[in-house]
């Protein structure tokens, strides 16, 4: 489960050295940027303490106001980095404080039939919602952790954190993901490692218990995964089921939050395609990546934006298809245009300015 071998206070390509009292007067722009070379790394671990893109965004940027405002009074015992994860863990459990906690579809109910009213959409607290990969992955770094990482934002393990409670989540993924020790993340929470340590083997069991645990490192996409994906965007787009049928796994899932009712199985999910879900004939999908899954952005015949779909592979084939339906604030989130011919428009500019 562990994310990399570094502690808290880092290694030497990511530790920033704890400032003596004349580094501590950085003029804005350099301590900006200080603060600025943490904000993926932390907007990761937000989003698998809150699990939502948005509230993650949101604790970072006070997280960053906070480390701004306080900076004057920072003593240096630790590095920056470390005082920058106590600043957010306390943002994130002040967030969590009384909120119920977000989950998946399938973590609410069983699976529906076909013919199941879709029922009404519940509230977006409710939901594990999805995260460009660029907001929590580092773009360069040692592949091996890159694929831990990836791994480690995936939807199935972000939705088993929430069942833990907040601190017993903070100390599981500083822990086990971030690699802290024991005494780090006892002095993070002004603890004792006691403490830390039968948090960390309740976590453990309740993770354990429930079944719901990170899996071995992601692989990047390799070519069979990547002509499973364009089989995929081609069955879609010609809404052919029969295509479609071929890269589905016969026990594959079909999710659409805001909506509580998902489908299990390869037949009802062509069942739904060719009933409930038959508006989504002539939809045209964008490319993009979204916790650590390939992922595509879909556009109904009409041109305008209807899902984020998250999709997760196995076996060489397609186990889950994930639809989020707030395009109002997904979209703009994975840098996607409202009409499909805006999103046409800038992929031709795009490709006139290469060729020029």
């Amino acid at each position: 489960m562990k994310q990399s071998t570094t502690s808290a206070h880092g290694t030497a390509a990511d530790r920033d050295a704890a400032p003596d009292g004349a580094q501590r007067q950085a003029v804005p722009g350099e301590l900006a940027d200080r603060l600025e070379a943490h904000r993926t790394e932390l907007t990761g671990y937000c989003y698998r303490m809150l699990g939502s893109a948005f509230e993650a965004e949101d604790a970072v940027q006070e997280t960053m106001v906070r480390a701004w405002r306080g900076y004057a009074r920072f003593e240096g015992r630790a590095s920056l980095r470390s005082w920058l994860y106590r600043i957010a863990t306390n943002v994130c459990l002040d967030l969590l404080k009384g909120s119920r906690r977000r989950a998946r579809p399938m973590d609410l109910a069983s699976p529906s039939g076909v013919d199941a009213p879709v029922g009404t959409g519940l509230p977006e607290t409710t939901w594990i919602g999805p995260v460009p990969d660029e907001r929590v992955l580092a773009r360069a770094g040692d592949p091996a952790d890159t694929a831990v990482a990836r791994e480690l934002v995936r939807l199935a393990f972000v939705s088993a954190l929430q069942r833990l409670a907040p601190r017993q989540r903070a100390v599981l993924i500083l822990r086990e993901v971030l690699s802290w020790s024991a005494s780090e993340v006892a002095e993070l929470l002004g603890s004792s490692v006691a403490s830390v340590n039968s948090a960390l083997q309740r976590a453990r069991a309740t993770l354990a218990a429930s079944g719901d645990t990170a899996g071995a490192p992601a692989e990047p996409l390799d070519a069979a995964q990547q002509e499973l994906l364009k089989r995929y965007v081609d069955a879609f787009e010609r809404f052919d089921m029969a295509a479609l049928t071929a890269v589905l796994h016969e026990d594959s899932t079909l999710s659409m939050p805001p909506y509580a009712l998902w489908l299990r199985g390869r037949a009802d999910v062509i069942g739904w395609m060719l009933g409930p879900g038959c508006g989504c004939a002539g939809s045209r999908l964008v490319p993009l990546s979204a916790n650590g899954m390939p992922a595509f952005g879909q556009y109904r015949a009409d041109g305008t934006p209807w899902a984020i779909q998250v999709i997760e592979c196995a076996g060489g084939r397609i186990t889950a298809l994930n639809s989020f339906l707030d395009t109002e604030r997904l979209f703009p989130l994975f840098g996607l245009p409202m009409r499909y011919g805006e999103y046409e428009e800038k992929c031709g500019e795009e490709y006139e300015g290469r060729e020029g």
